[in-house]
């Protein structure tokens, strides 16, 4: 038997052939919706993604000329443009025909018609909007992957137990399937580790997509996450792809998962459970193959406790756990991290030359690190920059808390800066508050949108 198509739409002024065709195009069309007058046209393309149009070219009685049909071919492709139009009529005409072409229809059928040919043609048109969906797919596709690959790992394992032991896990773990939660505080490194366990899996020649639920609108979660088709919800004025589909056959990185409402855990739930979606706005089963690894700065047994997490999603995410020690835990590291992040500046700000003082690198080992990874090598960047000779030194490195600094080199005009007291006011209260952003930003009293602008600013 063909392969059947979703939908079409059949526009006709003659009932008769409204329903013949409704029956005989039933074997090979899921839905099939007929009208005899182009009148609710516009409202049906715009709010309904069809396979195919069939238009009649005439509508009028009496009038051959075909311009009615050519006049909502047009308004069908300005509404889409990518619809896949079949025009028929009772009165053909090669110049018609022609002009119908020339307008954006994909093939020309005259009345009455070779049963054979009708269908070829048809079968035809429905093949031809289906590859171009899936051309259309994969260049959104592609777009999105562009801005969202694996990269420079910027992976140290380190020569500390604790990270040796974590790496030994990615090694085990990788090559399967099994979900992974990855916890820690903020700048240990989660997504780089999300991103080394894709690139040792059987999956990394397929995507590595990166969503953030933490900054996702609550309105527009289904929508990201599962997609949407055009005209579901005001401001949908075009079909689109979510992060699980473009994630298929890949790795797909849920960072900030604590963050998400009891509602919207229960969904993603769902789709982990059944392996499948349902773009918002379509009754289309779109099956998963994706492996999921999920992030989070919170105590999520402890959130499981306090009726804030689902227990039954902590199952589905944590298949394997790995926790990340916080940098100051784990200091035998911080050389080789300060080497790697120095060999990556001085080639990036072209200072071959550039070394770093015993002192200094004797400073950052004995530092705490409160902003983890993330800090150190936004203070080796730093340092690199405003270095003005051959070697590192205690004065090249500046740090809103001080610690790195002497007493002596400490500057007066640091203290009055505006940005450099709102940055180190913001990272204190993101630890206060434990790296929890929405607690962050009550505290500070500003929006979330806020804060993550802000973060974004001052690279937090």
């Amino acid at each position: 038997m063909e392969k059947k198509y979703d939908k079409v739409i059949i526009i006709d002024d003659n009932e008769e052939i409204l329903v013949a065709l409704k029956i005989f195009l039933r074997k090979y069309f899921d839905e099939i919706q007929t009208l005899n007058n182009p009148s609710n046209l516009h409202h049906c393309v715009s709010t309904i993604d069809y396979d195919l149009v069939l238009l009649d070219m005439n509508f009028r009685s009496g009038d051959r000329s075909g311009n009615e049909g050519i006049y909502w071919l047009n308004e069908i492709l300005k509404i889409n443009p990518n619809a896949t139009v079949i025009c028929i009529t009772a009165y053909g005409a090669i110049n018609i025909a022609v002009k119908a072409m020339q307008s954006g229809a994909s093939d020309f059928i005259e009345k009455p018609w070779d049963e054979e040919l009708f269908l070829a043609s048809i079968l035809r048109a429905a093949k031809l909007n289906e590859n171009k969906k899936q051309i259309n797919k994969l260049s959104e596709k592609n777009k999105l992957l562009s801005k969202q690959n694996t990269g420079n790992l910027e992976m140290v394992n380190g020569v500390s137990e604790k990270m040796q032991i974590i790496h030994q896990t990615i090694d085990k773990i990788s090559p399967t399937d099994a979900n992974v939660l990855v916890t820690g505080e903020n700048g240990t490194g989660k997504e780089l580790i999300a991103k080394n366990i894709h690139a040792k899996s059987i999956r990394n020649e397929n995507p590595f997509i990166t969503v953030d639920l933490g900054s996702l609108s609550p309105n527009l979660f289904e929508s990201e996450l599962f997609g949407h088709k055009k005209g579901a919800f005001t401001g949908a004025n075009s079909n689109k792809t979510g992060w699980f589909e473009i994630a298929h056959g890949g790795t797909l990185f849920l960072d900030e998962i604590a963050n998400l409402s009891l509602e919207q855990q229960a969904k993603l739930l769902s789709a982990i459970q059944k392996k499948e979606i349902s773009p918002v706005g379509s009754t289309k089963i779109i099956p998963l193959d994706i492996r999921i690894v999920s992030a989070t700065n919170a105590n999520l047994q402890g959130l499981v406790k306090s009726g804030k997490f689902r227990e039954d999603l902590l199952y589905r995410l944590n298949t394997i756990q790995i926790e990340l020690p916080a940098l100051k835990n784990r200091k035998e590291d911080i050389p080789q991290l300060v080497e790697f992040y120095l060999g990556k500046f001085i080639h990036k700000y072209k200072k071959e030359n550039l070394k770093i003082s015993p002192t200094l690198l004797n400073r950052l080992q004995n530092y705490n690190w409160p902003g983890n990874i993330r800090e150190l090598k936004h203070s080796i960047e730093r340092a690199v920059i405003m270095s003005e000779d051959n070697k590192l030194n205690i004065s090249d490195i500046y740090n809103e808390n001080q610690n790195l600094k002497s007493h002596e080199n400490s500057n007066e005009l640091d203290l009055l800066n505006l940005d450099n007291n709102e940055k180190h006011l913001i990272q204190k209260v993101i630890n206060l508050a434990k790296g929890n952003y929405t607690k962050a930003s009550e505290i500070l009293g500003i929006s979330r949108k806020t804060l993550y602008n802000k973060i974004d600013k001052y690279e937090l």
